[in-house]
Parts: structure tokens; C-alpha cells; sequence
């Protein structure tokens, strides 16, 4: 069982708690870390995507967030975003290395292998520049990843030219962000 809070549209905790496959059984609002790598490489900025692991129960084998995960019950989105990143891909960062980009709202209404997925997500979106080639993947989470040319990306999420389930708007907060930051 894992529980997960209750939260309010603004991602606040409303102090109730529910366990993880009911919030997806009904609809429940839940939090989630989404932290996405960035490097600057060949001239340009490259974004890392996983492959979701080819025996998940949603979207398996489609390439996602560098990392992310649910939020237990009484931590927080940096935490989270951390512990993720350690579990799924075997890298460490501290908390003053992520960037906080955003907030995004996920509504979706799914059906998987049969059974309904409601799932109602409040996420806060981070990224995190890290150089590096040295990972250790999480295989019942992710079959691997890969570094891609940001530009390359966003076009080939946008007009799905690869097999994802990435929102087009969160690869836009990064974008924006890239344009503030005088990097694009």
C-alpha cells in the first residue's frame, strides 16, 4: 500500500490521505515530481528521456521524463523528485541544483490492460543540468535511456514521430525556460 496525500487544486495537502491504486481507481487529485536532465553538448542543449520499461501497467515501452514519481504522504516535491532520480536512474543530486520551472495539472481518463486509470495530478516540474553517461537503471521502471537534441524532441513529441507520453506543454515550460535563461 502506498499513500499518497490528497490535495487541493493548488497541489496542497488537505490532511487526508489515500492509498495510491484507489487515487487512480477514482479519480483522486495526487501530487507528483516531474524533473527532467538537461546538458549543453555539440553545441546545443540535449534533454534525457527514459524508455518506460517494457511490463508497465501504463504506457509501457514509451519514452518519458528524465525522471519522475508519486508523492508519498508528508514529502515534499524536491524530496521526491530526488529520491526518484536515486531509484530510477542512480544519480544524486541536492536540492539547490534543481530548478523549479513550473506547475502542471494532469486530467487524463485511461483505460489499461482492461481497467479504468483516473488520474488527477498535480505536478511540480523541476530541471536539473547534469553532464553524465554513468546510470543505473531502475529495469522495472526504465529500459533505457537516451540523450537527445532538445529541439529534435520537442518536434518529435509535437507531431508524435516517437512512441512517448510526454505532454507537449511541459517540454513548452522548458523551452520557456531555456529561452529566459538565454539558452536556446
Amino acid at each position: 500500500m502506498e499513500l499518497l496525500d490528497i490535495v487541493d487544486e493548488n497541489g496542497e495537502p488537505t490532511g487526508q490521505t489515500v492509498d495510491r491504486a484507489e487515487a487512480h481507481a477514482k479519480g483522486v487529485r495526487h501530487r507528483t515530481s516531474h524533473l527532467w536532465l538537461l546538458r549543453e553538448k555539440e553545441g546545443g542543449v540535449q534533454i534525457l528521456l527514459q524508455k518506460r520499461a517494457d511490463d508497465k501497467p501504463s504506457y509501457p515501452g514509451c519514452y518519458d521524463i528524465s525522471s519522475a514519481g508519486h508523492i508519498p504522504a508528508g514529502d515534499d516535491f524536491a524530496v521526491s523528485a530526488l529520491r526518484e532520480l536515486r531509484e530510477e536512474l542512480g544519480l544524486s543530486a541536492n536540492e539547490e541544483e534543481l530548478i523549479p520551472i513550473g506547475k502542471r495539472t494532469i486530467v487524463s481518463d485511461e483505460v489499461f490492460f482492461g481497467k479504468e486509470f483516473h488520474d488527477r495530478q498535480v505536478s511540480k516540474v523541476f530541471v536539473l543540468w547534469k553532464d553524465t553517461e554513468e546510470f543505473t537503471l531502475q529495469r522495472e521502471e526504465v529500459s533505457a535511456v537516451v540523450w537527445k537534441d532538445f529541439a529534435a524532441c520537442f518536434e518529435d513529441v509535437a507531431n508524435d514521430r516517437i512512441k512517448h507520453c510526454i505532454a507537449v506543454e511541459e517540454l513548452q515550460m522548458i523551452k520557456d525556460y531555456l529561452a529566459r535563461e538565454g539558452r536556446l
